[in-house]
């Protein structure tokens, strides 16, 4: 199989990005999307020739300058002008993986040959992709709309021999890296600053990212919850089929399918139960994991459209013979599917606890807290008290940043989406919901200790052999810490498949 991503004008898909990630792919430009990039150059270097009204952006200020004309031997400095003043960002280091899918992104968005970057410019932050050169970027500065100005200029700075990079794990600067490799530094022609700078890559990285993590967080749900059901002695029944297809939301099926093909084979779930009916974190697993599911299938399709459109200004249309200012830069649709993102992540995380509560609650033939002698031993307390505060935690970041907007640039720019804090705090928020679901899974091996001799499925009982290798049964109080450490590294390492991207 070919160990190179061609990026052309066919879709980019979920599956790909996974594909590209996992196998460390290099990227490079289809013949299709070179031509297409020159194309549109050669387009507009005629059109400056010809034209003597402004166009906005590429002979004209920014934003509320947009009435200033800037003369032609000034456009070159007008668009590095651009780059290092709107370098504004603050705040944390952006994960450079995130970093990795802004660049291969911006590249994706450059090759429709409607931004007028040059070739040469694209083919450059191809090589940063390539070689593991990663601008450093924050999480602070962009109001989601003009594009992602702050974050986009952080990630061009090293074009033109500013900013820092990551080199070989460490931070350095542009100048020096671009002289290890022997690059000249970028001398960026008019428009090109704009291009790379006006876009939702920020947004839309952060995105990407996430909706692989949350599937991969959906899905382990589904298996965690299955075990801590057969650790409450739970009833199989609610999983049927036939309860599901009277109403059939996608995600809820798919839900009871995965659930009950985790407890195929299990001698716990098949076993005489005294308890005709299950607490809702256990019987309605289905419908509330389910509601995310279809959750998610919305912002997939959200942001697959997202990544395969260009979301600079103005754009460039050689066939209409036109350059068109709009505002393909606004990232509305991408802060409401993010802040949905939110919402639906966080309740993942909600029913979780509230399954862990009930596990601890000696109830059902289990000992208190999970633990011999309880009282003598605090036992499995205390972890609950965390996944509580984290749950809390996340339903205030789950408050939508999309109904926020505070006015920029004098007024022209006096809508924004917040799409850009809609995104880290969702990050924030989907890495609770694993910590989450890691302590629901810590409880959950403790607590089919004392189940034994019944078993879970084969299936399950592979999952736990692997899981207590890193965590062992705790038998008298110990430090948790580092118990919930190994739990959620545990989850980190599990390795996302296909079938966890399956709607």
């Amino acid at each position: 199989m070919r160990d190179t991503h061609y990026i052309s004008t066919d879709v980019l898909s979920l599956e790909q990005v996974l594909d590209i990630i996992h196998r460390n792919k290099k990227i490079a430009l289809s013949e299709e999307a070179k031509l297409n990039i020159k194309k549109c150059r050669e387009y507009l270097d005629g059109k400056l020739k010809s034209r003597k009204e402004p166009v906005y952006g590429i002979n004209t200020g920014f934003g509320s300058l947009y009435n200033i004309k800037i003369s032609g031997e000034h456009l070159n400095r007008l668009q590095e002008n651009l780059v290092v003043s709107h370098a504004c960002g603050t705040g944390e280091k952006v994960p450079a993986d995130i970093v990795k899918l802004m660049l291969l992104l911006k590249v994706q968005s450059l090759s429709y040959g409607h931004s007028g970057a040059r070739l040469s410019t694209a083919l450059r932050l191809i090589d940063f992709y390539n070689h593991d050169i990663i601008p450093v970027v924050y999480t602070q500065g962009s109001l989601g709309a003009s594009g992602d100005l702050a974050p986009l200029a952080h990630l061009s700075l090293p074009l033109i021999g500013k900013g820092e990079v990551y080199y070989k794990g460490e931070v350095m600067p542009s100048e020096a890296v671009l002289e290890i490799m022997g690059w000249e530094p970028v001398k960026l022609l008019s428009k090109e600053g704009l291009a790379l700078l006006n876009g939702t890559q920020f947004m839309s990285a952060y995105g990407v990212f996430m909706i692989l993590k949350a599937y991969k967080l959906s899905y382990l749900a589904d298996l965690i919850g299955s075990l801590s059901l057969e650790a409450y002695d739970g009833r199989i029944e609610p999983f049927d089929e036939s309860i599901h297809l009277i109403r059939p939301h996608r995600g809820q099926v798919k839900t009871a399918e995965r659930i009950r093909f985790f407890l195929d084979g299990s001698t716990l779930i098949n076993r005489e139960k005294k308890h005709v009916q299950d607490p809702y974190s256990f019987r309605c697993m289905p419908q509330v994991h389910g509601a995310t599911k279809d959750t998610l299938h919305f912002i997939r399709k959200t942001f697959k459209t997202e990544i395969n459109s260009v979301t600079d200004n103005p754009n460039i249309f050689i066939e209409e013979d036109k350059i068109i200012s709009g505002g393909n830069f606004h990232g509305q649709a991408l802060a409401l599917a993010l802040d949905y993102l939110g919402i639906a992540m966080a309740e993942i995380g909600n029913i979780s606890e509230r399954r862990t509560y009930q596990l601890i609650s000696g109830l059902r033939g289990l000992p208190s807290f999970l633990v011999n002698d309880p009282g003598l031993n605090s036992g499995l307390m205390i972890p609950q008290y965390t996944a509580a505060s984290i749950v809390s935690q996340n339903k205030q970041l789950a408050v939508p940043a999309s109904t926020d907007s505070i006015v920029s640039s004098n007024g022209q720019e006096d809508h924004v989406s917040m799409g850009a804090n809609a995104a880290t705090k969702c990050l924030r928020l989907l890495d609770n919901t694993e910590r989450i679901l890691a302590i629901e899974l810590l409880n959950a091996s403790q607590a089919l200790v004392f189940r034994e001799p019944d078993r879970t499925s084969p299936f399950l009982e592979g999952v736990l052999e692997r899981f207590r290798s890193s965590v062992p049964f705790i038998g008298q109080d110990r430090i948790l810490h580092e118990d919930i450490a190994a739990a959620i590294r545990f989850l980190k390492d599990y390795e996302i498949t296909a079938e966890m991207l399956s709607d």
